[in-house]
């Protein structure tokens, strides 16, 4: 039995080899023939979507049974293209060097013998060890894969673990085997675990409860059952609450039961509830029980404690995020494809990784993913990496205990992970993260746990993370700034946001929402702009991108007129189009010196001043002031009347 597995080995390596020679796959290759660009990725990982967002649970958990022992994890699909790599540190870098990244081929014809190009062929599970493979650089490494399949049994991927041949074991191939099986149940009850998910049946129910009070009652308020969690928690014995009515521990019992008949749940809202002694707050989800014709019969209680983090979370700013999907302006094409990306993978719990120069918006999508999931009721914490001094990051993102430092609060203080427990945590400009912190980082997001600073006890977190830089990560990488497993585990679920140029026809529909609703706010008359003005408009490049148009359209309010733009290079326009650029000529970027705001304003004060010869009231009434608010103006920039009368 043994030799006939050999021979048969033998034979699949054998036609492999042959097949290779056949498209005159070079056997001293080192990277793959195909590599996709960064746009055509995209496309990829939006058509595979629901592969990529079912494997990724399976190739954690397959990954966190070799971690630390030289592997990596591979998911491609049908075509044999990588879809997404986890992994130790070590081989990845190694893997980096071949390009086996994202968008990379392993197909036989691309990069030769290899067990995720061969098991495509053979549409079997298998092995390739060694020299096996076709490929030189590969000899040192053996790969397991195993076709994915969906229902029909027609091959969608494989799943592939890959390490340095001496650490592989011959169960290896049965994990992956048996991970590629778990995948395919999956993907086939796919419907029926949203169905569960959103109708919160008894299983979850149970799941959900642990370390929490249950109380189940009729829809007539009599408290049926109490676990042992519920009483502790009201104080009082399970014989004496079952004693009670509904209404006499739950205020709010009317409206809950309405809430369950009207809508079917009553998900995680804080209530009051009457303990013995006085009124607590908790968290209460509800649960409908109903009969064989569809009528309510019971409700199941959960009640659990509101977490102290939470309840801090609530009284910071900017824990709430308040951008939703149709609060986005835009209709470009490309546009409101990333939209629609960005709404499929809300509900995911992968992280998500933002890309896009600044100005395009990525707080905006980041907020718009957190209120379009199911986390949208829990917190939302940004922090930019950025902006913080290096000494106190680590302190915002993972807290501190008392004396962990001079000047530590003496009641320590809980970091951002802490805060946004069971939400969503935004790292803005995580290109600018110091490299050791990345390492800290990196086992938050793999653990689920985090520790203050100076403290030992590790506290577990429920966090999806959503990541954002206006760097190319990749390069970041090659240069040793980022880590590699780090931007792994972030670049699961990446979103590219395009910047204006690439998108200009919205510029005359952002022109037209930003003058609407600046000219509001300062109360002012809205600014008509020409066809001819508005083709410049959309002719120039903003590189600033959608901020630097705001700026734009408020500085046109300010001033109530249209600020001219010209061509830099060349005085033809045809010249400006092969590579030139707008400015504005009294305050473009370009200037040796930038004019602000405050200076344009007073100059078109002193300007009205003169029309009117220094008469202070009708210069206040034609610039739509007060004449105090005229004259702080006047003092602040010291502007004297008598010198406009001349």
């Amino acid at each position: 039995m043994l030799e006939q597995t050999i021979n048969q080995q033998k034979d699949y390596i054998l036609k492999s080899h042959m097949r290779c020679r056949s498209y005159q796959v070079e056997s001293d290759r080192v990277y793959s023939r195909k590599i996709i660009t960064k746009e055509k990725l995209f496309e990829k990982l939006e058509a595979k979507r629901e592969l990529i967002l079912t494997a990724t649970p399976f190739m954690n958990q397959l990954y966190s049974f070799v971690k630390g022992s030289g592997f990596f994890v591979i998911l491609t699909d049908d075509e044999g293209c990588i879809l997404s790599v986890i992994g130790d540190e070590d081989i990845l870098s190694e893997a980096f060097a071949f390009k086996m990244v994202p968008g990379a081929y392993m197909d036989e014809r691309n990069i030769g013998t290899n067990a995720m190009g061969t098991a495509l062929v053979e549409n079997s599970p298998l092995q390739v060890s060694g020299d096996e493979h076709y490929i030189n650089v590969y000899h040192r490494w053996t790969c397991s894969a195993s076709p994915i399949k969906d229902k029909k049994a027609t091959v969608i991927g494989t799943l592939d673990i890959t390490g340095y041949s001496e650490a592989v074991h011959s169960h290896t191939l049965g994990m992956v085997v048996a991970a590629a099986n778990a995948i395919e149940k999956m993907l086939e009850t796919q419907s029926y675990a949203k169905a569960l998910s959103e109708a919160k049946v008894y299983h979850e129910t149970i799941l959900d409860s642990i370390m929490a009070g249950i109380v189940t009652s009729d829809v007539e308020g009599n408290i049926v059952t109490v676990n042992k969690g519920a009483a502790e928690m009201f104080g009082y014995d399970p014989r004496e609450l079952k004693e009670l009515k509904a209404w006499d521990i739950l205020s709010e019992w009317d409206s809950v039961k309405g809430d369950v008949k009207a809508n079917g749940s009553f998900m995680e809202q804080d209530v009051n509830v009457k303990s013995r002694k006085n009124k607590l707050q908790f968290n209460l989800s509800a649960y409908p029980i109903k009969d064989d014709k569809g009528e309510l019969k019971s409700l199941i209680l959960v009640f659990k404690e509101v977490k102290k983090g939470r309840k801090l979370a609530d009284k910071l700013m900017g824990r709430h995020a308040i951008y939703t999907f149709d609060k986005i302006i835009g209709r470009d094409e490309n546009f409101l494809r990333v939209i629609e990306f960005a709404k499929k993978v809300a509900d995911s719990r992968s992280n998500v990784l933002i890309m896009g120069e600044s100005g395009t918006g990525k707080e905006l999508f980041a907020q718009s993913i957190h209120n379009h999931s199911e986390r949208k009721s829990e917190p939302f914490v940004a922090i930019n990496c950025g902006a913080i001094p290096r000494n106190l990051i680590e302190s915002e993102l993972f807290g501190y205990v008392e004396g962990a430092f001079t000047g530590a609060k003496a009641s320590g203080h809980p970091g951002k992970f802490e805060i946004a427990d069971g939400g969503t945590i935004f790292l803005d400009e995580i290109g600018e993260m110091p490299i050791d912190l990345q390492t800290r980082l990196l086992r938050v997001i793999e653990e689920g746990t985090v520790s203050r600073i100076g403290d030992v006890k590790e506290i577990v977190v429920s966090v999806r993370v959503i990541a954002a830089t206006n760097k190319d990560l990749n390069l970041e990488v090659e240069e040793g700034r980022f880590r590699k497993d780090l931007f792994y585990r972030l670049n699961v679920l990446p979103v590219r946001l395009p910047s204006l140029k690439e998108r200009k026809s919205d510029i005359p529909l952002l022109i037209e929402y930003f003058m609407g609703r600046i000219s509001k706010k300062l109360n002012k008359k809205r600014v008509i702009i020409s066809n001819e003005q508005m083709e410049k408009l959309e002719e120039y490049d903003w590189p600033g991108n959608v901020r630097e148009l705001e700026n734009y359209v408020e500085l046109s309010v300010n001033t109530e007129s249209v600020p001219e733009i010209s061509w830099v290079s060349g005085s033809k326009k045809a010249d400006a189009l092969e590579g030139g650029k707008l400015e504005y000529p009294q305050f473009g970027p370009d200037k040796d010196e930038c004019i602000k705001l405050e200076q344009v304003e007073r100059k078109h004060i002193v300007k009205v001043l003169s029309v009117y010869r220094g008469n202070v009231s009708l210069t206040a009434k034609k610039l739509g002031i007060g004449r105090n608010t005229l004259y702080r103006k006047l003092e602040s920039y010291g502007i004297d009347c008598s010198e406009t009368r001349r």
